[in-house]
């Protein structure tokens, strides 16, 4: 299979007058083409910094990124935005919705600055708001909102889907729920994704299980039975 993502060598520190933080240290990864991998670790093990180094937010020190085989560490600014806009599809914990724009609105926004987006009724279909098209964020369940933030997401038929925390404000069922969208995404449009979570058994659900501590990959490892999102025990 394809390998999607490689992470070679890359190392990452923030610095803030005369300290500064080891946010990663030589980390290797590969992944495959539609694979689910499950990043888990304490907070400051550096799993957020390797996301958004996957994503094109943050870049990193040293070492190379390759997405599709394309070094993104040697990429410009320009390049990065067009790499974060055509490839990547963001969830966070907070939905970040904009308030005063519709469910429709706010995936239509996403959809305007791709260049191949999906049908937006058809995504409103697959995440299940279908008839909630005019409804605005503050009329919405946290669950509901994030599933127009998934939607938002994938509508630009992202390569990457890169989770922080998708389900960290919500409660068990509704994470579930979520949770199980995020597995139809990956098996009906073969999304790479990756998921941070601090809840453990959420890594049941993975392809790969990569476990961060100190900033530095503690193991790394292939799960041969996966466990369906709906059979996950919390």
């Amino acid at each position: 299979m394809n390998k999607m993502v490689r992470v070679e060598g890359i190392t990452k520190r923030y610095e803030s007058g005369d300290s500064f933080f080891q946010a990663l240290t030589d980390v290797n990864v590969e992944v495959a083409q539609g694979e689910v991998v499950v990043i888990l670790g304490p907070s400051g093990s550096g799993k957020s910094t390797l996301l958004n180094a996957i994503g094109g937010i943050d870049q990193v020190d040293s070492g190379h990124i390759f997405v599709d085989d394309h070094d993104i560490t040697e990429y410009s600014s320009r390049e990065l935005v067009q790499y974060r806009r055509e490839r990547i599809g963001f969830v966070f914990q907070m939905y970040n919705l904009i308030p005063n724009l519709t469910v429709y609105e706010n995936i239509e926004m996403t959809a305007a600055i791709s260049t191949s987006p999906l049908s937006i009724h058809e995504i409103i279909d697959a995440v299940g708001l279908s008839g909630m098209e005019e409804r605005f964020p503050r009329e919405l369940s946290g669950g509901q909102q994030q599933r127009v933030s998934i939607a938002r997401a994938i509508v630009k038929a992202p390569k990457l889907l890169l989770c922080d925390e998708p389900t960290g404000a919500l409660d068990s069922l509704t994470s579930k729920e979520i949770l199980k969208l995020i597995e139809k995404v990956n098996r009906e449009y073969g999304t790479t994704v990756f998921i941070i979570t601090h809840n453990a058994a959420i890594s049941e659900m993975a392809d790969r299980v990569i476990t961060l501590k100190d900033g530095k990959i503690e193991s790394n490892r292939l799960h041969e039975r996966i466990t369906s999102a709906e059979r996950i025990e919390w």
